[in-house]
């Protein structure tokens, strides 16, 4: 059983869950603090592979795709705190505390933030609240944990001053080096778009010059023809790889590969 619950509305949230769970695609619009309270959760995004374990603390960049897994501890138990740091509170913060972007920011996307002695309290400070599902967290007391997460954040990694305080507008990014690493998620074409730093009518009139069709009959075929090259080439099962691809269930994959390549997906026996 899954019971989320917004301690904070929009900012802070807490989940618990006791059975194994795989997100088919989540997109992060903000930053966003994921602390570990029980059990293992594995982030992949087309760039890195990252593992969690009870405890710990992940940091992940704003403007991502990626995949979630999570899976319950030794006690059957598994729960998360995740803080959103939404754009319009890190500029107040900005203000309020005077810090600013010192340069662009080029390291890693997502990062396990060090394990010190003022991570590890400000973790125990947040569970209580996260437990009592928001009766006892005002919206006052909620931002000032945020901003005491930031400060505590900066403390032990200085450098992330550049990823938390750079405000400026997604540039544009290569389409064609993006789509092919990140074809396989299956969300809106609009949220493709922000995520590459165009309007939905720019992203449209890109991809069609990059690509020599519409982004909908590309992805479709992009994501049919990588499962044909895994089930013929790697003897994957269908079953297991079409929520990988993008597709909702297994008989809408079915039927789009049989109309496709005029067969059923089939696994080849050597």
């Amino acid at each position: 059983m899954e019971s989320p619950a917004e301690i904070l509305p929009g900012v802070i949230f807490y989940s618990y869950l006791s059975s194994l769970k795989k997100e088919k695609a989540c997109v992060w619009n903000h930053h966003t603090l994921v602390l570990q309270v029980s059990g293992q959760m594995v982030l992949e995004t087309a760039e890195q592979h990252v593992n969690i374990s009870a405890g710990e603390v992940l940091l992940i960049h704003k403007n991502q795709l990626g995949t979630l897994t999570k899976t319950p501890g030794s006690n059957g138990h598994y729960e998360t705190i995740v803080i959103s740091l939404q754009e319009d509170l890190m500029r107040q913060i900005a203000l309020e505390e005077k810090m600013e972007a010192q340069g662009k920011y080029t390291g890693l996307p997502n990062i396990c933030l060090p394990n010190n002695a003022f991570i590890k309290g400000y973790f125990q400070s947040v569970i209580p609240y996260a437990r009592s599902a928001g009766h006892e967290m005002t919206d006052e007391m909620g931002l000032l944990k945020v901003k005491e997460g930031i400060k505590l954040i900066l403390i032990a990694v200085p450098a992330l001053r550049n990823f938390l305080f750079d405000f400026a507008a997604p540039y544009k990014m290569d389409l064609e080096k993006f789509m092919l690493s990140n074809f396989h998620f299956n969300v809106p074409i609009e949220k493709f778009a922000q995520l590459t730093g165009r309007s939905l009518s720019g992203y449209k009139r890109d991809f069609q010059k990059t690509f020599g069709m519409p982004p909908r009959k590309w992805l479709q075929d992009k994501r049919l023809n990588e499962a044909r090259h895994l089930i013929e080439r790697k003897n994957k099962k269908p079953s297991a790889i079409y929520l990988d691809l993008g597709f909702e269930t297994l008989s809408h994959f079915s039927s789009a590969f049989k109309k496709k390549f005029g067969k059923a997906p089939t696994v080849h026996q050597v």
